[in-house]
Protein backbone atom coordinates (compact mmCIF):
# COMPACT_ATOMS: atom_id res chain seq x y z
CA UNK A 1 0.00 0.00 0.00
CA UNK A 2 2.54 2.55 0.82
CA UNK A 3 4.23 1.49 -2.90
CA UNK A 4 0.64 2.63 -4.09
CA UNK A 5 -0.14 5.90 -2.16
CA UNK A 6 3.61 7.33 -3.17
CA UNK A 7 2.88 6.19 -6.89
CA UNK A 8 -0.44 8.40 -7.52
CA UNK A 9 0.07 11.66 -9.07
CA UNK A 10 0.19 14.78 -6.46
CA UNK A 11 -0.39 18.40 -8.15
CA UNK A 12 -0.97 17.27 -11.43
CA UNK A 13 -1.82 20.17 -14.01
CA UNK A 14 -1.07 23.44 -14.35
CA UNK A 15 -0.94 25.58 -10.68
CA UNK A 16 -1.87 29.12 -10.32
CA UNK A 17 0.69 31.38 -9.27
CA UNK A 18 0.49 33.43 -6.14
CA UNK A 19 2.56 36.42 -5.49
CA UNK A 20 2.05 37.12 -1.61
CA UNK A 21 3.27 40.95 -1.83
CA UNK A 22 0.26 41.47 -3.92
CA UNK A 23 -2.24 40.19 -1.37
CA UNK A 24 -4.72 42.42 -0.02
CA UNK A 25 -4.43 43.74 3.52
CA UNK A 26 -7.14 41.70 4.93
CA UNK A 27 -7.71 38.01 4.33
CA UNK A 28 -11.35 37.76 3.67
CA UNK A 29 -10.70 39.68 0.48
CA UNK A 30 -7.95 37.07 -0.54
CA UNK A 31 -10.31 34.38 0.30
CA UNK A 32 -13.07 36.08 -1.86
CA UNK A 33 -10.31 35.86 -4.47
CA UNK A 34 -9.43 32.71 -4.43
CA UNK A 35 -12.86 30.98 -4.32
CA UNK A 36 -14.42 33.06 -7.22
CA UNK A 37 -10.82 31.54 -8.69
CA UNK A 38 -11.70 28.20 -7.85
CA UNK A 39 -15.12 28.26 -9.50
CA UNK A 40 -13.83 29.81 -12.39
CA UNK A 41 -11.48 26.55 -12.20
CA UNK A 42 -14.36 23.99 -12.00
CA UNK A 43 -13.70 22.99 -8.43
CA UNK A 44 -16.67 20.99 -7.70
CA UNK A 45 -17.96 22.22 -4.23
CA UNK A 46 -15.27 24.87 -3.25
CA UNK A 47 -17.51 26.71 -0.72
CA UNK A 48 -17.46 22.75 1.43
CA UNK A 49 -14.91 23.14 4.26
CA UNK A 50 -13.87 21.09 7.26
CA UNK A 51 -14.86 22.23 10.42
CA UNK A 52 -12.85 21.39 13.58
CA UNK A 53 -13.65 21.35 16.65
CA UNK A 54 -12.60 20.64 19.65
CA UNK A 55 -13.94 17.28 20.77
CA UNK A 56 -12.01 16.80 18.74
CA UNK A 57 -14.04 16.08 15.76
CA UNK A 58 -13.87 16.96 12.12
CA UNK A 59 -17.00 17.31 9.19
CA UNK A 60 -17.41 18.85 6.18
CA UNK A 61 -20.28 21.86 6.25
CA UNK A 62 -20.89 24.35 3.59
CA UNK A 63 -19.32 27.60 4.07
CA UNK A 64 -22.70 30.30 4.18
CA UNK A 65 -21.42 33.92 3.58
CA UNK A 66 -18.07 35.34 4.22
CA UNK A 67 -17.20 39.08 5.22
CA UNK A 68 -15.05 41.52 7.28
CA UNK A 69 -16.79 39.84 10.41
CA UNK A 70 -15.67 36.54 9.34
CA UNK A 71 -16.63 32.93 7.98
CA UNK A 72 -20.55 31.54 8.60
CA UNK A 73 -21.79 28.46 8.75
CA UNK A 74 -25.05 26.76 10.08
CA UNK A 75 -25.93 24.31 12.83
CA UNK A 76 -28.44 22.40 14.87
CA UNK A 77 -27.55 23.80 18.22
CA UNK A 78 -28.88 20.31 19.65
CA UNK A 79 -26.24 18.69 17.01
CA UNK A 80 -22.98 16.91 18.48
CA UNK A 81 -20.96 20.06 17.10
CA UNK A 82 -23.59 22.17 18.58
CA UNK A 83 -23.11 21.18 21.71
CA UNK A 84 -19.35 21.16 21.32
CA UNK A 85 -19.26 24.62 20.49
CA UNK A 86 -21.53 25.75 23.55
CA UNK A 87 -18.33 24.06 25.44
CA UNK A 88 -15.66 25.60 23.37
CA UNK A 89 -16.53 28.26 20.65
CA UNK A 90 -12.64 27.01 19.33
CA UNK A 91 -12.45 26.30 15.73
CA UNK A 92 -10.82 25.68 12.65
CA UNK A 93 -11.72 25.79 9.16
CA UNK A 94 -10.22 24.01 5.97
CA UNK A 95 -10.78 24.49 2.47
CA UNK A 96 -9.10 22.17 0.16
CA UNK A 97 -8.94 22.32 -3.79
CA UNK A 98 -7.06 20.11 -5.34
CA UNK A 99 -7.16 21.27 -8.80
CA UNK A 100 -5.29 24.10 -7.73
CA UNK A 101 -3.48 22.85 -4.88
CA UNK A 102 -4.62 25.56 -2.96
CA UNK A 103 -5.54 25.00 0.75
CA UNK A 104 -6.92 27.63 3.27
CA UNK A 105 -6.87 27.26 6.92
CA UNK A 106 -8.61 30.08 9.34
CA UNK A 107 -8.53 29.50 13.44
CA UNK A 108 -10.69 31.01 15.16
CA UNK A 109 -13.40 31.21 17.48
CA UNK A 110 -17.42 30.61 16.25
CA UNK A 111 -20.12 33.05 17.71
CA UNK A 112 -23.94 32.45 17.25
CA UNK A 113 -25.54 35.08 15.51
CA UNK A 114 -28.80 36.54 17.02
CA UNK A 115 -32.08 34.56 16.68
CA UNK A 116 -33.51 36.69 14.01
CA UNK A 117 -30.19 36.05 11.46
CA UNK A 118 -30.21 32.25 12.74
CA UNK A 119 -34.19 31.66 11.47
CA UNK A 120 -33.49 33.51 8.15
CA UNK A 121 -31.00 31.41 7.44
CA UNK A 122 -33.22 28.12 8.11
CA UNK A 123 -35.82 30.03 6.04
CA UNK A 124 -33.37 30.32 3.33
CA UNK A 125 -32.71 26.36 2.49
CA UNK A 126 -34.94 24.31 0.52
CA UNK A 127 -37.83 22.95 1.62
CA UNK A 128 -36.31 19.55 2.12
CA UNK A 129 -32.96 21.06 3.88
CA UNK A 130 -35.42 22.86 6.42
CA UNK A 131 -37.73 19.38 7.21
CA UNK A 132 -34.52 17.32 7.94
CA UNK A 133 -33.28 19.88 10.01
CA UNK A 134 -36.53 19.69 11.70
CA UNK A 135 -36.23 16.40 13.28
CA UNK A 136 -33.13 16.86 15.70
CA UNK A 137 -31.96 13.70 15.72
CA UNK A 138 -28.60 14.06 13.99
CA UNK A 139 -26.16 11.52 14.94
CA UNK A 140 -28.55 9.72 17.04
CA UNK A 141 -28.44 5.82 15.74
CA UNK A 142 -30.84 5.09 13.47
CA UNK A 143 -32.68 1.75 13.17
CA UNK A 144 -33.73 1.49 9.44
CA UNK A 145 -34.05 3.92 6.31
CA UNK A 146 -37.16 3.60 6.24
CA UNK A 147 -37.79 5.00 9.64
CA UNK A 148 -35.47 8.53 8.23
CA UNK A 149 -38.26 8.49 5.18
CA UNK A 150 -41.39 8.43 7.47
CA UNK A 151 -40.47 11.05 9.31
CA UNK A 152 -38.50 13.21 6.78
CA UNK A 153 -42.29 12.94 4.78
CA UNK A 154 -43.68 14.15 7.77
CA UNK A 155 -41.55 17.15 9.01
CA UNK A 156 -41.67 18.22 4.89
CA UNK A 157 -45.88 18.29 5.46
CA UNK A 158 -45.69 20.10 8.49
CA UNK A 159 -42.96 22.76 6.43
CA UNK A 160 -45.32 22.94 3.65
CA UNK A 161 -48.26 23.70 5.69
CA UNK A 162 -46.50 26.38 8.02
CA UNK A 163 -43.79 27.68 5.65
CA UNK A 164 -42.82 30.36 8.39
CA UNK A 165 -41.58 27.68 10.55
CA UNK A 166 -38.00 27.89 12.20
CA UNK A 167 -36.63 25.63 14.36
CA UNK A 168 -35.42 27.40 17.43
CA UNK A 169 -32.32 25.85 17.58
CA UNK A 170 -31.14 26.28 14.39
CA UNK A 171 -28.07 28.44 14.96
CA UNK A 172 -26.32 30.46 12.48
CA UNK A 173 -22.08 31.21 13.78
CA UNK A 174 -19.88 33.21 12.30
CA UNK A 175 -15.88 32.61 13.02
CA UNK A 176 -14.04 35.59 13.77
CA UNK A 177 -10.45 34.60 12.77
CA UNK A 178 -7.27 34.93 14.54
CA UNK A 179 -5.06 33.34 11.71
CA UNK A 180 -5.95 33.18 7.90
CA UNK A 181 -2.66 31.20 6.30
CA UNK A 182 -3.30 30.95 2.31
CA UNK A 183 -1.50 27.59 1.14
CA UNK A 184 -0.10 28.01 -2.84
CA UNK A 185 0.89 24.31 -4.16
CA UNK A 186 4.75 23.92 -6.01
CA UNK A 187 5.65 21.11 -7.73
CA UNK A 188 9.16 20.88 -6.51
CA UNK A 189 7.57 21.63 -3.13
CA UNK A 190 8.68 25.29 -2.64
CA UNK A 191 5.05 25.92 -1.52
CA UNK A 192 4.20 29.55 -0.52
CA UNK A 193 2.14 29.90 2.65
CA UNK A 194 1.21 33.14 3.55
CA UNK A 195 -0.67 33.98 7.20
CA UNK A 196 -2.46 37.03 8.25
CA UNK A 197 -2.67 37.00 12.22
CA UNK A 198 -5.08 39.50 13.46
CA UNK A 199 -3.63 42.19 16.59
CA UNK A 200 -4.65 45.30 18.27
CA UNK A 201 -3.83 47.34 15.19
CA UNK A 202 -5.15 44.85 12.71
CA UNK A 203 -3.99 42.13 10.35
CA UNK A 204 -0.23 41.07 9.79
CA UNK A 205 1.42 39.41 7.14
CA UNK A 206 4.34 36.52 7.37
CA UNK A 207 5.29 34.36 4.76
CA UNK A 208 6.26 30.99 5.71
CA UNK A 209 8.69 28.20 5.55
CA UNK A 210 7.08 24.92 3.57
Amino acid sequence: MRDYLRRLPVFAGDLPSFDPAAAPPQPHTLFVEWLMAAVDAGVREPHAMTLSTAGPHARVLILKNVGESGWQFAAHAASPKGQELARDSAVALTFYWSLQGRQIRVRGHAHPEPAATSAADFLARPEGSRAEASLGCQSRPLTDRATLDRAVTEAGRRIAADPAFVVPEWTLYTVAAEEVEFWQADKQRKHTRLRYTRGPGGWTRTLLWP
